[in-house]
């Protein structure tokens, strides 16, 4: 077998491989126990662990990409402090009465700083379903009675920007949102050739 043949069927059983691998993970993630009074929160928790997790597995896999792994643990470890910070510091009951740490959402910040590492560093052809799944899941913990809409928005609020200051961009096209300091909207538009 030629250099170029053996590497086509190298690259293409490494590619096998690591599905496998991150649908390994995702099944270990869902199967996980989570106490859930509802279908619905049972499978906004499910979300809430596969996400990130799928995320990791990714970043090991892909070609390993090591430093993306720790860049998503530094992206979810900061947003998740800085969640269980404010739930200490600003006390809020949670609309179903379970509890006073309603403020801001941990599920919401720990999804949308994994659905931002995604984005930032791979792009967004993989980036729109994590978004998705990560609206889900805020969406379930208003739904569930966990949290307020205030509470979900402000974790997701912290989720992204953790993410955005831990992640470097992958290579390739980048597409962001830019504010400017004089309250001007747009679009970055960024591609390696």
């Amino acid at each position: 077998m030629n250099t170029s043949r053996a590497q086509k069927f190298n690259d293409g059983n490494r590619e096998i491989t690591m599905k496998r691998i991150l649908c390994f993970a995702c099944m270990v993630a869902i199967c996980q126990g989570t106490h859930a009074d509802s279908g619905l929160e049972t499978s906004g928790n499910i979300l809430h662990l596969a996400i990130p997790t799928a995320a990791l597995v990714s970043s090991i896999i892909h070609e390993p990409d090591y430093d993306g792994a720790i860049q998503l643990v530094k992206s979810v470890g900061v947003s998740r402090v800085a969640v269980e910070s404010l739930k200490f510091a600003f006390p809020n009951e949670r609309p179903d009465h379970s509890g006073d740490d309603a403020f801001p959402s941990g599920h919401s910040a720990d999804t949308f700083a994994a659905a931002t590492f995604i984005q930032r560093r791979y792009g967004w052809r993989w980036a729109v379903p994590a978004y998705m799944a990560a609206l889900y899941v805020g969406y379930t913990r208003v739904e569930s009675d966990k949290h307020e809409n205030e509470d979900v928005l402000a974790g997701a609020a912290i989720g992204i920007a953790s993410g955005l200051i831990f992640s470097d961009r992958y290579s390739g096209v980048s597409i962001s949102p830019v504010v400017d300091a004089e309250g001007g909207v747009g679009v970055s538009f960024n591609a390696i050739f």
